[in-house]
């Protein structure tokens, strides 16, 4: 297993870098890094469930990065350590057309989301929307959960009032969970009159743009709705 990457370029490296900044400030813990078959997939937590008696849904976001067809490895590193060997290695680049190597951090073994593997195939697509809807959603989401958590509130309630609020189904797309918006604005995804495309498999759905993927599994409970 590889214990580096190599992206194409410094472009790649600042884009990978601003991607993990703003997952960062969403959920500052772990990403999970999937190479293979000359495609590096990077896998950021948004929302997951805590506990067995946690309806929250699990939304990930994820972007594609090119690399060599022989290096592969399943990878679960702190996000913080692997932005800072992004920031060493921009440091050092003289070239910005030249290929840039990334050494790993050291693994994390704990992470829960991280063994929740969306499939790769058998997607079915769905009615589209927009980036102005998700856009909405997201805002008033935030405007909500900032209104009903005062300063000082307990851990356990936040969470509680943020799995109702982001947990809860979009108006018109109902297998889309608000927290998908949430996920699609605060990690960079929307675009000004953009289509997002929408996908389903299983309990999963994906929302794809030009600048990502956001993808969200509903708990067993909704399934059945």
């Amino acid at each position: 297993m590889s214990q580096a990457f190599t992206l194409q370029d410094s472009l790649a490296l600042d884009d990978l870098s601003t991607y993990l900044s703003r997952a960062g400030r969403v959920e500052d813990g772990s990403v999970r890094l999937i190479a293979g078959a000359g495609v590096l997939a990077v896998y950021v937590a948004v929302f997951y469930p805590s506990g067995l008696l946690d309806e929250s849904p699990t939304v990930l976001g994820l972007r594609t990065f090119s690399l060599p067809e022989k290096e592969t490895f399943d990878a679960v590193v702190p996000v913080g350590s692997l932005l800072q060997r992004l920031t060493n290695r921009k440091n050092e680049v003289t070239d910005v057309s030249a290929p840039v190597t990334v050494n790993l951090p050291m693994q994390v073994h704990t992470v829960s989301w991280a063994a929740i593997s969306p499939p790769r195939g058998g997607w079915s697509p769905l009615p589209a929307t927009s980036s102005g809807v998700l856009d909405g959603v997201a805002r008033a989401g935030i405007d909500e959960v900032a209104t009903a958590i005062p300063t000082g509130t307990g851990e356990q309630i936040v969470h509680k009032v943020r799995s109702q609020v982001w947990g809860r189904p979009i108006p018109g797309l109902e297998h889309v969970p608000a927290g998908a918006g949430f996920a699609a604005l605060s990690l960079g995804f929307l675009g000004s009159e953009e289509s997002v495309q929408i996908f389903e498999t299983g309990p999963w759905t994906r929302l794809t743009t030009k600048r990502g993927h956001v993808l969200a599994k509903r708990r067993a409970w909704t399934l059945a709705r």
